[in-house]
């Protein structure tokens, strides 16, 4: 309970303080990275900067580490509306080494991040211009004076930026100008400045989150997209009700002649009859590999409650801008609550298949999803440690994250399995199984498994692609997303048509005389995962600028990650839709 409340205490922080004239305003520095490489980055002391003699980091919240933030005092002082005008922040010697790193820096396009009362900001590091083509002009500078402009109202911080709008940078080379002196042995001196204004703002402290998200240093790429969502809307209830109205008619039909004669027995029928009806001593004949089946609805059940209940939070304006990480903290404590979600569908269901090994089904379940996360993780912590990135997690988070699953992830798994196998009744078959299985006739091409994965997965992929690229932008850029009701909306859509298709595909797998359509459900419609994969390979090409080994590992890892969820997560609700389905059409008909 006690890693618990630590990843609770991790959701609320970020609230506005209260300052009097004269009061001391905390600059946090936080890190620096490259502009194309979000995810890339680094302390901003690793940059010869104006530090001082001891660094005091800031206390950061979980989300906030798994953000990779490292926020630690600055050398800026400032104070609660008392401007300041080019005060000198520190002198610094640069070593022919220490300006080939900031050269480098700056060609790369670095920015920096600072943090002011819970508000980023950010900047660049430095100016970089290529003129002419012969001769062909290359010239770095630095930034070395920043304003820092504040908006206050009352007593609280609204906003603060940075701008280097009226300055011009000292280049890092031969012949610079008057604030870089060069010394004996090719060292630099760096004379570091800054000013602060203070504006005051009528917008209250309680709406300062809308200030923020109006105000973007960074692209903006997200916007109202009410017409594509509508346009997906209109193609997911027309694709709905073609699906709906064809089963509708087709089953009628089938009842109609299946249900004309009321005598003889279900022998008579499977010699003089075809398509599904012949199959029924089949059809709920259980599948191989029950554990892992039952396994992957109990996880997949398990993300489906944990991303509505993310969305639910987000609509509920838990996740406002100024709470830095919050929805990794959400995310991970949602997680280990809802472990006893998937040990409980999956030890049931397990149990209603006259599965016998219950303990094993547990531990199955709770290894589905955490291994490969923790074998991902490895690679891609590792690969960040070794490029002293700041998004490499420090000893005491991997510690905290690891109790959270010990003591509390995995002993709700274990207590849902318990009484998901207590509360479990019998399978509800409407029709008896044979000891004998029959035989399934050859198949024509358009219904086998890949040609099913193909369609069941490309549809809802389709109805989530608009929504898709701004997810993208959002976990993979700098925005910060806010369309949270547009989101719950094409969630909706997503499992109405997983649901619908899986049901299709699953009348066109038995009207073939196949009853193997236990696993066929969860595949079909899982099968959006690869999709998503696929998507993430072409936006990581064509629709951003991202590049190295950092960026890659932890862009292509989470991505793999993601499509399984989305894996499990359809192909649970694909198969109980099916599930579903065959009981009815099996109840409905008349049989001895």
């Amino acid at each position: 309970m006690t890693v618990l409340c630590v990843l609770i205490l991790g959701l609320f922080s970020g609230w506005a303080v209260g300052y009097k004239q004269g009061d001391n305003v905390t600059l946090y520095v936080n890190k620096v990275g490259p502009y194309h490489n979000p995810q890339e980055t680094y302390h901003y002391y690793t940059l010869p900067v104006c530090r001082p003699d001891k660094v005091h980091h800031k206390s950061l919240s979980l989300g906030e580490v798994l953000d990779g933030d490292r926020m630690a005092e600055s050398l800026y002082h400032i104070r609660f509306r008392e401007n300041v005008e080019k005060k000198t922040l520190c002198k610094l010697t640069l070593s022919e080494k220490q300006v080939d790193e900031l050269r480098e820096a700056i060609e790369e396009l670095y920015y920096f991040e600072f943090v002011l009362d819970d508000i980023p900001f950010w900047g660049f590091v430095g100016y970089i211009e290529e003129s002419g083509f012969l001769p062909h002009s290359h010239k770095v500078g630095l930034w070395t004076h920043l304003d820092f402009n504040i908006e206050y109202n009352s007593d609280s911080v609204i906003f603060a930026n940075v701008s280097v709008k009226d300055v011009k940078p000292f280049p890092l080379e031969e012949g610079a100008g008057a604030a870089v002196g060069r010394v004996g042995g090719g060292s630099l001196t760096v004379t570091h400045t800054y000013s602060v204004r203070w504006y005051e703002s009528n917008l209250p402290s309680a709406r300062r989150a809308e200030r923020l998200r109006d105000y973007s240093f960074f692209p903006k790429t997200l916007e109202i997209h009410w017409l594509s969502i509508i346009n997906s809307l209109v193609l997911v209830v027309l694709l709905l009700g073609f699906v709906i109205i064809i089963l509708m008619r087709v089953l009628k039909n089938d009842f109609a002649r299946y249900n004309v004669e009321e005598e003889g027995s279900c022998d008579d029928l499977d010699q003089g009859d075809n398509g599904w009806k012949i199959i029924h001593t089949d059809v709920f004949r259980f599948p191989p590999f029950k554990s892992l089946l039952c396994a992957v609805l109990g996880v997949g059940a398990q993300f489906l409650t944990l991303a509505t209940a993310i969305i639910v939070m987000a609509l509920l304006g838990m996740f406002n801008i100024h709470r830095h990480g919050a929805i990794n903290s959400a995310a991970i404590v949602l997680y280990a609550l809802t472990s006893c979600v998937s040990g409980y569908v999956s030890c049931s269901f397990y149990t209603q298949i006259n599965g016998q090994r219950w303990v094993w089904n547990i531990i199955l379940t709770s290894a589905l999803f955490s291994a490969p996360l923790f074998l991902t993780w490895s690679v891609v912590n590792s690969v960040h440690w070794w490029s002293g990135s700041t998004q490499a997690l420090p000893a005491t988070t991997v510690l905290l994250l690891l109790g959270a699953w010990v003591l509390v992830g995995f002993p709700l798994t274990v207590i849902g399995g318990i009484v998901g196998k207590n509360r479990a009744g019998s399978f509800q078959a409407p029709c008896r199984t044979r000891n004998i299985a029959r035989q399934i006739p050859p198949q024509p091409w358009y219904k086998h498994t890949f040609v099913h994965m193909a369609i069941g997965g490309f549809l809802p992929f389709s109805a989530i692609s608009v929504e898709l690229y701004y997810i993208f932008a959002t976990v993979w850029g700098r925005e910060h997303y806010t369309l949270y009701g547009i989101l719950l909306c094409v969630f909706a859509i997503l499992l109405s048509v997983g649901a619908c298709i899986s049901v299709a595909l699953t009348y066109f797998l038995l009207s073939g005389e196949d009853y193997r359509w236990w696993w066929r459900s969860v595949l079909s419609t899982g099968s959006t995962g690869l999709f998503i994969f696929v998507y993430s390979v072409f936006y990581y090409r064509n629709r951003s600028s991202m590049s190295g080994m950092v960026q890659s590992s932890e862009f292509f890892g989470y991505s793999l990650l993601t499509a399984l969820v989305f894996s499990l997560m359809l192909g649970s609700v694909s198969f109980w839709a099916s599930l579903a389905f065959i009981r009815y059409i099996y109840r409905s008909l008349k049989m001895d």
